[in-house]
């Protein structure tokens, strides 16, 4: 199958182009910099240039391709509003192109959020209004099913670990360092699922292999882990003190990160496993957090 990735140099999409080829398949990867397409065609795929404002190109990736898999997605947290509003764009051109086709769409969405304070399962479904996160990827693509798109959603945790993480675990070694303490917000019991870049791309292959059309599936590996217990192994690696502050004032400590940080998230994956034969073997985020190059990459 030849499939055009998204977000193919990223962090996790660079994990899923080396698992689609190492399972067989041809990739066309999106990349928007020469040296992301340098990086690309190193691995073997094809590259096609352009951004996700390029309705264009992503069109043009699509209609030449088997199947679709979307995790690109633009990370400003300043103009989150037009992030989403890009992305939403992407996801109706991709369904335009495949419309009647029967060929796979797969998209990225997250967790965070979707339900606090009780373990959510792939039955859960976001409610969407005015007060919700911009980011729509799961509202937008799931009704493609009923234009004969084989769409699919994997709902990843808030931390994907692995080297070359640049998202929210070193953030917290970075505000760690710049504090001088390793902090928690509370009691620390609040909870992160999380899961290995490898185990969640091994699920974006799945998904596109053999996902069934509307499947929500979920990238979890560990239902969730203690924040406090991740203060605590920053700590001890950077050997600083691990510290509680009061959840009121998590927005002074951690910045943007603190209402993230302060969010009780549990989720299963029971069935996204039971439906596509996933099961998660890379370490969990404790003991792959405890590798030097969470400390290496994040000063």
């Amino acid at each position: 199958m030849k499939v055009f990735v998204t977000g193919a140099t990223g962090f996790i999409g660079s994990a899923i182009v080396r698992e689609l080829l190492e399972a067989g398949h041809q990739v066309l990867g999106l990349a928007r910099s020469e040296a992301g397409a340098a990086a690309l065609a190193a691995t073997g795929a094809e590259v096609q240039r352009g951004t996700l404002e390029d309705l264009d190109s992503l069109r043009s990736g699509a209609a030449e391709s088997d199947g679709v898999i979307h995790t690109a997605f633009i990370h400003d947290f300043s103009n989150f509003a037009n992030s989403g509003a890009v992305d939403r764009k992407a996801i109706e051109a991709f369904g335009d192109v495949l419309a009647g086709s029967g060929r796979p769409l797969v998209v990225s969405y997250g967790l965070a959020g979707l339900s606090l304070g009780r373990v959510a399962t792939e039955e859960d479904r976001q409610e969407f209004g005015e007060t919700q996160m911009p980011r729509v990827s799961e509202q937008v693509a799931l009704p493609l099913a009923s234009r004969d798109v084989r769409v699919s959603s994997v709902r990843l945790a808030p931390t994907v670990h692995g080297e070359g993480d640049h998202g929210f675990v070193p953030a917290l070694i970075n505000i760690a360092r710049e504090k001088g303490v390793s902090a928690y917000p509370g009691d620390g019991s609040n909870r992160w699922p999380a899961v290995h870049r490898l185990d969640a791309a091994r699920l974006f292959r799945l998904a596109l292999e053999k996902a069934p059309a509307g499947s929500i599936l979920h990238g979890v590996a560990e239902e969730g882990v203690p924040v406090r217990e991740i203060a605590g192994v920053i700590g001890r690696r950077l050997d600083l003190p691990v510290v509680s502050v009061p959840a009121s004032a998590a927005g002074e400590h951690f910045g943007w990160l603190g209402g993230f940080f302060s969010m009780d998230v549990q989720a299963s994956s029971k069935l996204t496993q039971e439906r596509l034969g996933w099961q998660p073997v890379q370490p969990g985020l404790l003991a792959d957090l405890d590798h030097d190059y969470y400390f290496k990459s994040a000063k």
